[in-house]
């Protein structure tokens, strides 16, 4: 399953920017033009380290909890051990083991999957109250959206889209939602879910002007600006929120 031509090929620009970046520098990096990413074909230890016998950080599913859609998750890196078995650098989804923020990053071996690349990648910014779609590294299009009041801000940092949701008319957030990979750091619990944010519609949510700072966390779009994104942007596709 794993084309290592298609690594080769790819080289850096590839790969997501280091993780940890200051604030000030992240505001001013540069959208990389692909990213790469890995769908897994089977349930993957996370490890600390790029060997057998590193800690274990969690176990990532091969589906996603709510479309039992294959998981994708954006490559950061990767590695070949001693013994020639080849481990990816991924970024991980969700909380891990509870805790408030999820390890921002884990090994996995790369039997079971599948490699391929994304040219998207959505930014969400706080401080404009937009979110930017990039395609090949060039601005795409911007929309005004709600984000996050005060007391229930939307997270900061670097996420991925973890599966996209077609919602009934009648249901909150529709016509789609886009569950990303961020998790609130105020609820835990949200609607019976984890906390999980998303990028959705503003259907059956009084209130929802674009442009404010009004939702719970989440980021509330127009019903033409979510499907555009939905219609086009799939799992593991990488976001940036600052």
């Amino acid at each position: 399953m794993i084309n290592w031509t298609t690594i080769r090929n790819l080289g850096l620009a590839a790969l997501a920017a280091p993780l940890l970046v200051p604030a000030a520098a992240q505001a001013a990096r540069p959208i990389a033009p692909e990213q790469m990413i890995a769908t897994l074909y089977a349930i993957k230890d996370v490890t600390a380290q790029p060997v057998f016998g590193a800690s274990t950080l969690s176990a990532v599913a091969d589906q996603r909890p709510i479309t039992l859609t294959t998981t994708t998750l954006p490559v950061l890196g990767h590695k070949t051990d001693e013994a020639g078995r080849v481990w990816l650098n991924v970024r991980l989804p969700g909380r891990v083991f509870h805790r408030k923020t999820p390890p921002p990053k884990g090994w996995i071996t790369a039997q079971g999957v599948k490699l391929s690349t994304t040219r998207w990648h959505l930014v969400v910014d706080i401080r404009t109250r937009r979110v930017i779609a990039y395609y090949n590294g060039r601005q795409k299009r911007a929309f005004k959206v709600v984000v996050g009041k005060r007391s229930t801000p939307t997270p900061r940092g670097e996420f991925f889209v973890e599966e996209t949701m077609r919602l009934p008319r009648r249901h909150v957030g529709a016509p789609f939602a886009l569950a990303t990979s961020a998790r609130s750091s105020v609820f835990k619990e949200f609607m019976g879910g984890p906390g999980q944010v998303a990028l959705h519609g503003a259907i059956n949510i009084p209130g929802s002007k674009m442009g404010t700072a009004t939702s719970n966390g989440c980021i509330r779009m127009t019903t033409t600006a979510i499907m555009w994104l939905a219609s086009r942007i799939k799992a593991g596709t990488p976001l940036t929120i600052r």
